[in-house]
């Protein structure tokens, strides 16, 4: 498994989480409920990463 792209997918959907929490005003409203389950989507699948890759560095 490529950990750096790994890492960067990881940070990046936090980013991505920050800057919807951020700037909620600003979203347009039709937008808001889609670009949130996209962040949450994007931020379960990281956290699957950061695990799978600690039990990856345990064996």
């Amino acid at each position: 498994m490529n950990t750096e792209a790994s890492l960067i997918f990881i940070i990046s959907s936090f980013c991505l989480a920050a800057v919807l929490i951020m700037m909620r005003e600003r979203i347009p409203t039709p937008m808001k409920r889609p670009m949130a389950l996209i962040s949450i989507v994007l931020l379960l699948f990281a956290f699957f990463l950061i695990v799978y890759t600690f039990f990856k560095m345990g064996t």
